[in-house]
């Protein structure tokens, strides 16, 4: 049977080929642009929370615990409007490296997993390329898109960009179970 220190470089390899994958998917293919857009009102929302000190971190508003979600004046609050969820990030110079970094330890860590159960699943002797791919394959797009979809589920996330972004997840994915099964370990194949 294939141990995971086994596919050490399909691993490493499919971990890359995706880091790549991903950088041209959201750099040079205009899909991903808008996923985001612009507040209105954005200079004056920057300043409220500027002026309030809002630390780094995920807020709610209008804000209610499980309690307090059936009071009067929650429900008021929420029927008036608007309803957002808001994640606050650092201030400072827009810089890259931290999350490319975990991106790339994202992509080796789907890849570990990916290889772990094609290699628990395939079993012992010959393994046929597709047998591999399949088991890798899936895994892969289980890892990089079916957790996306709670976003929309529970946060409000247009459906729209969780269905590009599981798009992405199945490019991933066919690429993360097209390298580990063609350099599967040979003698086994």
């Amino acid at each position: 049977m294939v141990t995971v220190p086994e596919l050490w470089l399909p691993i490493l390899l499919s971990a890359i080929v995706v880091f790549v994958a991903s950088s041209i998917l959201h750099m040079l293919l205009p899909y991903h642009r808008t996923d985001i857009a612009r507040l209105p009102a954005e200079d004056d929302v920057l300043a409220a929370i500027r002026r309030t000190a809002t630390p780094p971190g995920e807020y709610a508003l209008p804000y209610a615990t499980m309690k307090e979600m059936k009071s009067p004046e929650y429900v008021e609050k929420r029927s008036a409007g608007p309803v957002a969820i808001m994640t606050v990030l650092p201030g400072g110079p827009p810089t890259m490296g931290k999350a490319l970094a975990g991106w790339f330890v994202y992509s080796l860590i789907v890849s570990v997993f990916a290889g772990y159960i094609a290699a628990r699943a395939v079993g012992e002797g010959p393994v046929e390329y597709l047998e591999a791919f399949r088991f890798a394959g899936t895994t892969a797009f289980a890892g990089y898109g079916l957790g996306i979809w709670q976003q929309s589920i529970w946060w409000g996330r247009p459906w729209t960009t969780t269905a590009k972004s599981t798009f992405d997840a199945l490019i991933y994915a066919l690429l993360t179970g097209g390298v580990i099964a063609a350099l599967w370990p040979a003698g086994t194949l």
